[in-house]
């Protein structure tokens, strides 16, 4: 057989007649009839929505066949732009606020819980290990910033012991490590565990705001749209524990020019934190901090959710 020949993908014609359509309604009726033949409850559920409010938004937009073709031809360009390193449908589904709703149903607000936040594409897996109070970034990569707090249950308040705290952020530049070609070892990241005692404490840097790639089409799509690509300065964390479920999240900070119109949606209220700035050299020697007296600090409690 040739290749790029077409065949049947040996699927028998309906068994319920269809009215042949002479008007968009019935094309509507149809599509949704041809659903009674999904096997999966949930996938049939998902389409007969998707169906309904894509042919809702057709007539209530009354859309042309331009305006189609230009959607099709973007999401053509879209789908080219994806590489294994790059997801620019992820990024659409980001900047259209999909991506942080979806989030913000599937981890709805729990009375005394921190809100979850948007993973984001730059979470590796290979973070080192450090100990309490240590450092998640090399020498020189900004500006100081220690950041300690508690892990704790949501529901009294008790201590959460050995819980796992994956950390990681932008440096200096605003890029975050795996954007560097030359990367050897991972760096603004680690992951460390919560004491007997709930505790955590470790070094970084203050994190910069960033720019989201702005020369695909979803760049393109944004500069349509008259809106900037910025993301506030973050600090993501994912905190691991027994017994309790996993909580994805990231800090923003208070003062930020972009934290109100996070190009992604991902900033939330309850996550805005203030950023005291400390020169005290005693202060800043016992924290590790070599070459300066002045560091930002950071202090907030994680408090999850028991399953």
């Amino acid at each position: 057989m040739p290749d790029g020949f077409v065949v049947s993908n040996g699927i028998a014609p309906p068994p319920f007649d269809l009215p042949l359509p002479d008007k968009p309604e019935l094309i509507t009726s149809n599509a949704l009839r041809l659903n009674e033949l999904i096997k999966n409850p949930r996938h049939k559920q998902l389409f007969d929505g998707l169906i309904k409010h894509m042919h809702e938004f057709a007539q209530e937009t009354q859309i042309t066949t331009e305006e189609w073709m230009t959607a099709i031809q973007f999401l053509t360009k879209v789908g080219q732009t994806v590489t294994p390193l790059r997801q620019e449908f992820i990024l659409l589904s980001d900047v259209l606020g999909f991506s942080a709703y979806v989030d913000a149903i599937n981890n709805p607000p729990v009375d005394g819980a921190t809100e979850s936040s948007v993973l984001g594409p730059f979470f590796t897996e290979d973070a080192k290990d450090i100990g309490h109070g240590e450092s998640i970034a090399s020498e020189g990569k900004g500006d100081y910033m220690f950041v300690e707090g508690k892990v704790l249950s949501a529901t009294d308040g008790s201590p959460v012991s050995g819980a796992v705290i994956e950390t990681w952020e932008t440096d200096g530049n605003g890029s975050y490590d795996n954007q560097y070609e030359d990367r050897t070892e991972p760096d603004c990241r680690g992951r460390l565990r919560s004491n007997e005692k709930g505790e955590f404490a470790y070094r970084a840097v203050v994190p910069i705001a960033y720019p989201i790639p702005a020369d695909g089409p979803v760049g393109d799509l944004l500069l349509t749209l008259n809106r900037h690509n910025m993301r506030p300065a973050h600090l993501h964390l994912m905190v691991k524990a027994e017994g309790y479920r996993t909580l994805v999240t990231a800090l923003y900070f208070e003062g930020d020019k972009w934290v109100q119109s996070d190009a992604v949606f991902g900033s939330k209220k309850s996550l805005v934190v203030p950023m005291k700035e400390v020169n005290n050299e005693d202060e800043a020697h016992a924290k590790g901090f070599k070459n300066s007296s002045k560091f930002k600090y950071v202090t907030y409690d994680l408090k999850l959710v028991p399953l």
